[in-house]
């Protein structure tokens, strides 16, 4: 007969007594928690698209999921709410190597369509959009459904502080394996289940719930600050600094550039003043919120 749960919980709790055992445990739907007196919630939404490849300019959406959630201001997660998921087939076959990272063939996709109208009717109720890897997921989901472009975004990648909190690396398996964690899969639906479930954890270190810093993120405004014209001799110490490089190709300027907060823009232009320019030069910034991180009009 085969162990029940219980007993299979307490299995794993002496195996985790060792130091030379780690348990990792299947993602399981979040639960429902009561919220706590005079809390304010929100209602979050974790989206995750499958594509044909890596460029929002030409290739396309073949998957998308959203997971609602509803959180509240002090980072947890009280409630999951039923998904958002649908295939689409898209204007050329799908890629052998996509297929093979996802599952997701052309037979499985024929005939099937997103309508951009339903996207938008679903995503209306949400205070704030996330996904791991808002950088890549924006850039094709406001393409696809012009909604997106006026709903404020949070990264589950870039504003958690995963190494402070002692993980190593950033994607979503290795992060939720050093939690403890698995999931099967890699489609859409999936990546958003075990993300949420990832997102209510403590951080190891903080004891916070990771969400919290993520919404502490989302909310902060900055300024993208632009090295134009810096000399190519300048480019390691720019990179060292954190500084990336934008080819122009998107209407933006051809430099490096780098986001920070408002209150440290004043450093940023002096650093680029004495170390890079050698002289007094009038520095471009532009703003950054959530509004429009992550997305290609910054």
């Amino acid at each position: 007969m085969e162990p029940s749960p219980a007993e299979l919980e307490t299995l794993a709790r002496r195996l985790e007594g060792s130091p030379d055992y780690r348990v990792l445990r299947r993602v399981t739907p979040v639960p429902t928690r009561p919220v706590p007196d005079g809390l304010q919630t929100r209602l979050g939404l974790f989206v995750d698209v499958e594509t044909t490849g890596l460029d929002a300019g030409t290739d396309e959406i073949i998957e998308l999921a959203m997971l609602p959630f509803t959180y509240g201001l002090d980072g947890g997660i009280y409630q999951v709410h039923p998904p958002f998921s649908q295939l689409r087939q898209p204007g050329r076959p799908i890629p052998p190597e996509i297929t093979r990272l996802t599952g997701i063939d052309d037979a499985l996709v024929a005939g099937q369509q997103i309508a951009p109208e339903a996207v938008a009717a679903f995503i209306a109720p949400a205070a704030l959009i996330v996904a791991h890897n808002a950088a890549f997921d924006r850039l094709f989901l406001e393409a696809f459904c012009e909604a997106f472009a006026a709903k404020p975004w949070g990264c589950s990648l870039a504003q958690v502080p995963w190494s402070e909190e002692g993980f190593e690396g950033g994607k979503l398996g290795h992060l939720l394996m050093q939690a403890g964690r698995f999931f099967d899969g890699h489609r859409a639906v999936h990546d958003c289940e075990a993300a949420v479930e990832l997102l209510s954890l403590p951080l190891p270190r903080s004891g916070r719930p990771a969400l919290l810093p993520l919404l502490e993120a989302a909310r902060m405004r900055g300024r993208r600050v632009w090295a134009v014209q810096a000399p190519f001799e300048a480019r390691t110490r720019l990179k060292a600094r954190g500084y990336r490089w934008n080819d122009g190709e998107n209407g933006r300027p051809k430099a490096w550039h780098i986001d920070v907060e408002e209150a440290a823009v004043e450093a940023e232009r002096q650093f680029l003043t004495s170390e890079i320019y050698g002289r007094e030069t009038e520095i471009l910034t532009t703003p950054v919120t959530a509004y429009n991180r992550f997305s290609a009009r910054v």
